[in-house]
């Protein structure tokens, strides 16, 4: 029997949201759209920059672990803060979700990770992060136990920068497959994906990944292409099953020779698109750890990104299990 549905592992960031114009963007050197890393110092300097803010939890792991809980699931998560302030906010936050977290945290320094995230008139956001504690993230924080009572180990792409949780991202491969689980990542960001393309097609291609998630520019990127459909078909080849998320258009689920479309959800306001993609793969797993069919698990995808982009922040302020509910998604 599984204890977890989905463990998700990741970067625990805090963030730190706020809107501004697109020549802020470009008079400071932000790539628009993307996670831009960044040292203490530049940090500080964007911080002192910055309007008004929201700080909240977020990490893209840390995002899919608090929407697997809001739907009804079990969820468990491993991620490195620092015993600093935003560290105990970090761990407060996820716990109070409903998400098991009991990775030890580091010293004082490096500090907790935060990312600046500039929300521009038209809800894209561009993060300018400073990984901090998450580099001290090893396999020394496996936690054996919990990843054999996971059902899907579900890990970010973003993993690959700090070097030693590669290390540990591959152990806890070789025990979720040990046990019978499967493993999942995503793709994280196309700029991540240009850094680590050869290394994410051996992960996938090995079968050290089952499950991977992916947006539209993600794909094209993994495999230098600009047509989708054919990057589709070259995905089916490299992965036993993948979700591709297409912004406004939806979602297509890949497995074999089967393509199942999902339509978006309708929203009624456009606010700020981070947590899309996180929320999509925890509505995903959610429906997937339930049995539920591919197309419902598109749906429930669909679904949780749709509330989330219609909120400032990256996790859910209403109950996705009642909007769930309420769609017919979920059983009442």
């Amino acid at each position: 029997m599984t204890q977890f549905d989905v463990l998700t592992i990741g970067n625990a960031i805090v963030d730190i949201i706020s809107r501004c114009e697109d020549s802020f963007l470009l008079d400071n050197d932000i790539t628009k759209g993307a996670m831009n890393l960044i040292d203490a110092e530049r940090a500080t300097r964007l911080y002192s920059l910055m309007g008004p803010a929201i700080e909240t939890s977020g990490g893209s792991a840390g995002n899919t672990a608090a929407g697997v809980a809001s739907l009804g699931g079990r969820a468990a998560y491993f991620g490195k803060v620092a015993a600093d302030q935003l560290g105990e906010i970090f761990t407060h936050d996820i716990r109070a979700q409903g998400v098991h977290y009991t990775t030890r945290p580091g010293t004082t320094e490096p500090p907790t990770a935060r990312s600046m995230i500039f929300v521009t008139e038209d809800g894209e956001r561009s993060m300018n992060t400073y990984l901090g504690a998450c580099v001290e993230f090893g396999p020394e924080d496996v936690e054996p136990d919990v990843v054999a009572a996971s059902r899907v180990t579900y890990f970010e792409g973003y993993l690959w920068d700090p070097p030693r949780a590669k290390e540990a991202i591959v152990e806890c491969a070789r025990i979720a497959h040990a046990n019978g689980r499967e493993v999942s990542m995503t793709l994280s960001d196309s700029f991540c994906v240009h850094r680590y393309r050869d290394e994410f097609l051996d992960l996938m291609r090995s079968g050290t990944v089952d499950i991977v998630f992916a947006n539209e520019q993600e794909v094209l990127a993994l495999y230098e292409t600009e047509n989708f459909e054919d990057a589709l078909e070259r995905l089916a080849s490299d992965c036993k099953l993948a979700a591709v998320t297409m912004s406004e258009k939806g979602a297509v689920i890949v497995r074999g020779k089967e393509r199942i479309r999902i339509p978006a959800t309708a929203i009624e306001e456009l606010v700020d698109t981070t947590g899309a993609g996180d929320l999509f793969a925890a509505g995903f797993l959610y429906g997937y750890t339930s049995d539920r069919s591919l197309e419902d698990c598109g749906k429930l995808g669909c679904l949780s990104a749709g509330i989330v982009i219609q909120q400032i922040g990256p996790r859910p302020n209403l109950s996705l299990k009642k909007a769930g509910q309420d769609y017919g998604l979920i059983p009442v």
